[in-house]
């Protein structure tokens, strides 16, 4: 019913037609916050209300030799958790499943999936668990979701674990992208144990405990649909609309799914446009990995860019570079119309393809207006489509660093060439009187915007992070914990919370990657 196999080419376009994008609901007022103990967490279980067959109850199968790795504070205020519970023995007791906390209820949500563009009929949480939702203070509701706790029904041939070294990855790179300002799961803790998981190496089994809205993927709309079961995926959508999209309640049903499909529409524009003004490449972009909210969910073979290459694979797994860099936003469109198909029995096709068509705009407006704040243009307009293309293929063809180069671009002063910024930019470049020729360019630009040199300074280090969780600095903290030494993961932790900061004190953390960290490799096991 729908083509799936067209690229999005998206370096360049012609004039904008400007469009809002749909925003996320505001926060609840500000309440008294009362921190909760492990056993006063205010558990609610709205998942558990579906049928049955949505999931299955399973009791998560306690890790050996478990022991706290990493906590994470912030992650907890999300709970309203006292920070010092983290400190008492039964925390791990509780979240590695040798006991269970008070009204939890854990469960393993089933879904499907479109995986490498090959439909698998049955994945679901083959190694997590979700405990149930915890209601802070503020309104907000969080799930918690186990991820290594052993095996479920849906495990297939997995063993239910995962590894201490994803897990690292996944707790620095969820609270990275956080301190970028992307949505995201969270984590709040990292649980290792003596317990050996056998990969292409004998590796230490971990645990991952992770926050989110909701795990609610497009997969999970997809089981249904290909099972025939459309007043299961109308089911499942009413849900998500109850809980996350409750102004679209007052629709008629018809207008209610077509502006939910909207909504989840614009949420994933958004999100794929942050990623490729960032640099970053998630790896993994199956359905099943794809949040019904616009999340950054499942960190798998994720990487930020070094060298600037649109082409750029960081999944070792993926041979045919379907996941590569300049692919996402196509991808993430393919992704949609396989979640608009499972709304077909239930509206009619031109209304979804309505809603699919719309991806474009919303992307490239999120885009450019992203990519525009990076270069400091105050009042942006159509022709700097050809400036930005131009700054863009000046990296490629040297193989620039993508984030130091931004980073470097927003100390320049063009209209002073002989000033030490400009040559400091010039020296992140092999051609460096092609750098010079485009400077002058850019300051003829900037001049037309008449923004004052330090306030467009200001505003272009708000928006060209620093610091980004580089795969060499992540497989350094790596090493370390399983050395059995985790200071390292709260220094880099504490460095990606404040990306866009100068923060002198860990410059180093903002240089280039050594030989070796460009050689990395990251794969699909974990």
């Amino acid at each position: 019913m729908f083509q799936t196999g067209e690229s999005l080419q998206y370096t360049v376009r012609p004039a904008s037609v400007k469009r809002t994008l749909v925003t996320c609901p505001p926060y609840a007022e500000e309440l008294p916050i009362v921190a909760c103990t492990l056993e006063t967490l205010v558990f609610e279980n709205t998942y558990v209300t579906l049928p049955e067959d949505y999931y299955c109850r399973v009791s998560p199968t306690p890790l050996r030799g478990a022991r706290l790795v990493a906590f994470n504070a912030a992650a907890g205020d999300l709970l309203d958790l006292d920070p010092s519970e983290a400190e008492r023995p039964d925390f791990v007791s509780y979240f590695n499943g040798e006991k269970q906390l008070p009204r939890a209820e854990p469960i393993a949500t089933l879904y499907a999936g479109h995986q490498f563009g090959v439909y698998v009929p049955q994945l679901g949480d083959g190694r997590a668990l979700l405990l149930g939702e915890v209601r802070n203070a503020r309104g907000e509701k969080w799930d918690v979701q186990l991820k290594g706790s052993g095996r479920t029904p849906y495990s297939r041939m997995g063993d239910g674990r995962a590894v201490l070294r994803s897990t690292i990855r996944e707790y620095l790179c969820s609270e990275a992208m956080h301190g970028l300002g992307v949505p995201t799961t969270r984590a709040l803790c990292v649980i290792g144990s003596d317990e050996p998981v056998y990969r292409e190496t004998i590796e230490r089994g971990a645990l991952l405990v992770r926050l989110a809205p909701t795990h609610v993927r497009f997969g999970s709309f997809e089981v249904f649909f290909y099972r025939r079961r459309p007043a299961d995926v109308e089911r499942l959508a009413s849900y998500v609309i109850g809980q996350h999209f409750t102004d679209l309640q007052a629709l008629d049903r018809d207008a209610q799914l077509a502006a939910f499909l909207q909504e989840v529409t614009a949420r994933t524009a958004r999100l794929v446009a942050q990623w490729q003004a960032l640099g970053f490449a998630h790896g993994v972009l199956n359905t099943d990995n794809m949040s019904i909210l616009g999340l950054t969910l499942d960190y798998g073979p994720f990487g930020f860019l070094d060298d600037y290459d649109p082409q750029f694979i960081c999944n070792h797994s993926d041979v045919t570079g379907r996941y590569a860099f300049d692919q996402q936003p196509g991808i993430a469109l393919w992704n949609l119309r396989c979640l608009a198909q499972t709304f077909a029995p239930l509206l009619p096709r031109e209304r979804l393809m309505a809603v699919l068509e719309t991806f474009r705009e919303l992307f490239f407006d999120e885009y450019e207006r992203l990519m525009f704040a990076k270069l400091g243009l105050a009042h942006p307009a159509a022709e700097d489509t050809e400036l930005l293309a131009d700054w863009l293929e000046l990296l490629a063809r040297n193989r620039a660093d993508y984030t130091i180069a931004f980073r470097r671009l927003s100390e320049t002063v063009p209209e002073a060439p002989e000033h030490p910024a400009n040559a400091r930019l010039q020296d992140a470049f092999v051609d460096r009187d092609a750098v010079a020729a485009w400077l002058a360019r850019y300051g003829a630009r900037l001049a037309k915007d008449g923004l004052p040199t330090a306030e467009r300074q200001a505003r272009m280090r708000q928006v060209n992070p620093k610091y980004i969780l580089r795969n060499y600095l992540a497989q350094v903290a790596i090493e370390r914990a399983q050395d059995g030494d985790f200071t390292e993961i709260e220094r880099l932790l504490a460095v990606l919370r404040r990306p866009y900061d100068e923060q002198p004190e860990w410059a180093r953390y903002a240089e280039p990657p050594p030989a070796w960290g460009k050689r990395l490799e990251v794969s699909c096991s974990s």
